[in-house]
């Protein structure tokens, strides 16, 4: 999961995504990461209002820390799901070319949505982070539908 900081959309949905696999007994099937594109807050928690957010819908991002996305990145997991247009164009900048991971927008896999974009809701208001937990949640079932789909995936 990838935007620019890592601190609102991208652990918003590592936290969302985390909690599904759990939630499916699939946390030894399936790994989640976050990262940003920018390095401006490695190491930083997750941002209040995104916490706030997650937590009033029983998501935990505490944990989670920013880090900024690296070309092993692409060799080690199997889809770089990227927010927006702005970060896909960033993270095929640094994609290897022996890359392994599928590029894609995160909301490729919530197609019930008009949009295609996660907006980034840093600068805005509290309800902002409410609408992008709306499309995270939904793009995070299409991604686990998905990854069920094409993979052999065995419940814990």
């Amino acid at each position: 999961m990838v935007c620019l900081g890592n601190i609102c959309r991208s652990p918003m949905a590592h936290g969302v995504f985390e909690t599904r696999i759990r939630d499916q007994g699939l946390e030894d099937a399936i790994e989640v990461d976050s990262a940003g594109t920018a390095g401006f807050h490695v190491g930083a928690k997750a941002d209040r209002r995104a916490q706030k957010e997650a937590r009033s819908r029983g998501y935990d991002l505490d944990h989670l820390r920013a880090r900024q996305l690296e070309p092993e990145d692409f060799l080690e997991f199997d889809y770089i799901l990227t927010m927006d247009d702005a970060n896909y164009r960033d993270a095929e900048r640094i994609r290897p070319a022996a890359a392994r991971a599928e590029l894609l927008r995160f909301l490729d896999f919530a197609p019930q949505f008009d949009e295609h974009e996660v907006p980034d809701p840093y600068y805005g208001g509290g309800d902002g982070f409410v609408h992008v937990m709306d499309l995270v949640e939904a793009a995070a079932d299409g991604l686990l539908e998905h990854i069920r789909d094409r993979h052999t995936l065995k419940t814990s």
